[in-house]
């Protein structure tokens, strides 16, 4: 890592066992598949893991978070809210544990000192949070592309040069049968 570059978490929240609320995780894995990043940068599946995620929060400088958000649009429509802004829709709609938990994660970091300097959400409006076991629907699926790509936009503003892997097919951020490909064929 270069001398004086910021740590940055690209994190995806969410429980991929209940429909469209694993958004978050299938975005950061996809991320993931997509693109090479430099040494600072971590990207970290958070599944519903809540306070566990105080300790990766606060080594963040940056933070950029994907998650499924209730913000009463069309399903799929992706918001994009940034830093004193990100909060307030974290918490704004509860629809799992795990928002509540990121909100006092969120909370715990700056109570701790190590709040990020900067700190964006790419949320996805759901369709169905009532399909345990299910799939994404199709307008959230549809919406991970153009949030990864979203979330690189974002990346470059805050200066890092992100680059294409060659061959994503063995690139996997979560293990075998919870991987998105392996998951959705199983639905």
């Amino acid at each position: 890592m270069s001398a004086g570059a910021p740590k940055i978490l690209v994190l995806g929240i969410g429980n991929i066992l209940w429909g469209d609320e694993g958004f978050g995780v299938r975005a950061v894995e996809a991320f993931h598949r997509r693109f090479e990043t430099p040494e600072n940068v971590t990207v970290l599946d958070g599944g519903t893991q809540g306070l566990y995620l105080v300790h990766f929060v606060e080594e963040a400088d940056y933070l950029l978070v994907f998650d499924a958000i209730d913000y009463g649009l069309e399903p799929g429509a992706l918001k994009i809210v940034r830093d004193e802004e990100v909060p307030k829709f974290t918490g704004s709609k509860k629809m799992s544990l795990h928002q509540t938990g990121f909100q006092e994660v969120l909370s715990a970091a700056d109570l701790l000192g190590h709040y990020p300097q900067k700190l964006a959400l790419i949320g996805c409006q759901p369709l169905d949070l009532e399909n345990w076991g299910g799939a994404l629907t199709a307008p959230v699926q549809e919406a991970i592309d153009v949030a990864v790509e979203a979330g690189a936009q974002l990346l470059a503003e805050w200066g890092v040069a992100l680059s294409l892997r060659e061959d994503n097919t063995a690139i996997a951020l979560l293990a075998n049968d919870i991987d998105h490909q392996s998951y959705e064929r199983r639905v």
